[in-house]
């Protein structure tokens, strides 16, 4: 049972990472032909857009230019933007701080904002060091919880109703059906309202964020021409830890589904073998009784009356 299991794990291994390679290589290529033409568009418009103005004001030279071009990135990667004569500054207070924390040891990784300081740095590492592990311990516990919850009243439902499979079913499409509206349908529509995103582009927020892909093309909270209230940095960090656990049950429940019918293959696999096994066997004893009694016939052509009886008798001594 082991070398199977062996054997199977051995060949298993090899034909998922091709499968792996194969998904990476398809989605590749598909976002190369979506996404290339775009950057090479906006490429172009950006050194348009350079000439134009070096054209245009010709007191400005190319190195003093793209030098300002540099302090700018700079200064937004470390939450500083220009408005007018002035700076927006607030990316690390608390609230961002608390938010750039979360999306920290939940390996979202955002990437719009980041510690400048050594110090800053240093202290990333080891708070994130000891906020993953503990971030991961906790979304097992609430997952745990709400797995908890659909189970207590799918008995509740069986005791009350007497159903067994439907109650379950139920069950586990109304937790299905209310994670959807709290964690990916309804929370677009704050969204859309708080930062002027569509409701495509804050769905599409929403899934990035709770996967833990976390691209940083759309981040909330980072446009400095909205005023936000405060409770919403510290209300979306609620909702991306329970929305990664909700997130993180349903892609478990894939998971389970992909290996119960991988099982359900091998079982069909091994009831077919030992079919064909057995079929094997029968054919093998049937050759063996076969040439038995064409034995059997030789020898009593070969001895007569008395070489059959002597065969008889050997036989009914046995």
């Amino acid at each position: 049972m082991g070398v199977a299991a062996g054997r199977r794990r051995r060949w298993g291994v090899p034909v998922l990472l091709l499968a792996y390679l194969g998904y990476v290589g398809l989605g590749a290529g598909v976002l190369q032909a979506l996404e290339r033409p775009a950057e090479v568009r906006a490429a172009r418009r950006l050194l348009q857009q350079r000439w134009e103005l070096l054209a245009n004001h010709t007191c400005l030279q190319g190195p003093a230019l793209q030098r300002l071009i540099q302090g700018i990135i700079e200064a937004y990667k470390s939450g500083v933007t220009l408005q007018g004569n002035t700076t927006s500054l607030g990316r690390w207070d608390f609230s961002g701080s608390f938010f750039f924390s979360i999306s920290a040891i939940t390996t979202i990784g955002y990437g719009n904002l980041s510690p400048s300081t050594v110090a800053g740095r240093i202290f990333c590492i080891f708070f994130a060091l000891f906020g993953i592990p503990l971030n991961l311990v906790l979304l097992n516990e609430i997952g745990q919880l709400m797995l908890l919850g659909v189970q207590r009243s799918a008995h509740h439902l069986e005791e009350m109703f007497h159903w067994k499979i439907k109650a379950a079913l139920l069950m586990k499409t109304c937790a299905l059906v209310t994670g959807l509206l709290l964690f990916l349908l309804l929370p677009p529509l704050l969204f859309s309202n708080k930062e002027g995103w569509t409701y495509e582009e804050s769905f599409y927020y929403s899934f990035i964020t709770l996967s833990t892909i976390g691209f940083g093309d759309y981040v909330i909270g980072m446009n400095p021409d909205r005023t936000y209230p405060s409770w919403y940095k510290n209300v979306i960090s609620l909702w991306i830890l329970f929305g990664m656990a909700w997130l993180a049950l349903i892609i478990k429940c894939c998971i389970n589904l992909l290996e119960s019918s991988s099982d359900f293959c091998q079982c069909n696999r091994k009831s077919i073998e030992l079919s064909e096994d057995e079929m094997d066997d029968g054919k093998k004893s049937m050759t063996g009784l076969h040439n038995v009694e064409s034995c059997n016939d030789k020898d009593t052509k070969a001895g007569g009356p008395g070489g059959y009886h002597t065969h008889t008798t050997s036989t009914e001594a046995l």
